[in-house]
């Protein structure tokens, strides 16, 4: 009996209009990267976060309480090569995985400014296939044509979770229609605490703004951020 051939999956990478609404789901495929060579390595973290509330007359240290649960964070690598063909692909491949990095066309003509999702696909693969936005890129070009053209690169990146529960159903936060105060600590970063609080990665502009926060990833440990009732910021928006 003749063995059966499979065809090998290829991994692509799918670059979707982020969210209208908070909540809402990714819109159409901006861009979609089919790439050349399948990862060697997939990284996948997941984080949990536990409070303790020590007591100075308990003995040992006191019972940890469940806080929540992160957003997955995928990490990868892209091999780019265009030794055989001289031609701009490695290039233009670079310059789609930067849209990721940037708000899409669409979000600034909505006066939302949103860069898009991302979605990693690999045949079958579930635990690593999720919507979420690129958390950080990394470029290292290794090999140039003789006119200074990029023949070879390796992109480093990482991708994190954005779709979660619906906001409101989150049982990290307790309530969605008052203020809340959140003491910032190390590790800290927007996209997760909007997570926390509104199960939307993608709503820490929401907290920036309550806040004056230009760049998002400059929170100092010991910092106090007050944090908006989604219905409050979008009643702001509509004045």
């Amino acid at each position: 009996m003749a063995a059966v051939r499979t065809s090998v999956a290829r991994a692509q990478l799918t670059l979707k209009e982020p969210p209208a609404a908070v909540g809402a789901k990714p819109g159409g495929t901006i861009a979609r990267l089919n790439l050349q060579f399948n990862p060697n390595t997939l990284q996948l973290r997941k984080t949990t976060e536990w409070r303790r509330s020590p007591s100075r007359m308990a003995g040992q240290s006191a019972l940890p309480e469940f806080v929540g649960s992160g957003p997955r964070e995928l990490s990868l690598e892209v091999f780019l090569d265009a030794t055989s063909t001289h031609d701009n692909s490695v290039e233009q491949a670079v310059e789609t995985l930067m849209k990721a990095c940037v708000p899409s066309p669409a979000s600034l003509a909505r006066k939302k400014p949103a860069s898009p999702w991302v979605r990693f696909e690999w045949g079958t693969a579930r635990t690593t296939s999720f919507d979420g936005v690129l958390s950080s890129l990394s470029v290292t070009y290794t090999l140039f044509d003789v006119d200074g053209k990029p023949l070879r690169a390796t992109c480093a990146l990482s991708v994190e979770e954005a779709s979660v529960d619906p906001p409101g159903q989150n049982p990290t936060s307790g309530a969605r229609t008052a203020r809340s105060t959140h003491t910032v600590v190390a590790g800290d970063s927007l996209a997760l605490l909007a997570w926390r609080e509104y199960g939307d990665a993608t709503a820490w502009r929401v907290i920036a703004e309550a806040n004056g926060i230009d760049d998002p990833l400059a929170l100092a440990p010991g910092t106090e951020l007050v944090v908006p009732a989604l219905g409050d910021a979008g009643g702001e928006e509509e004045r």
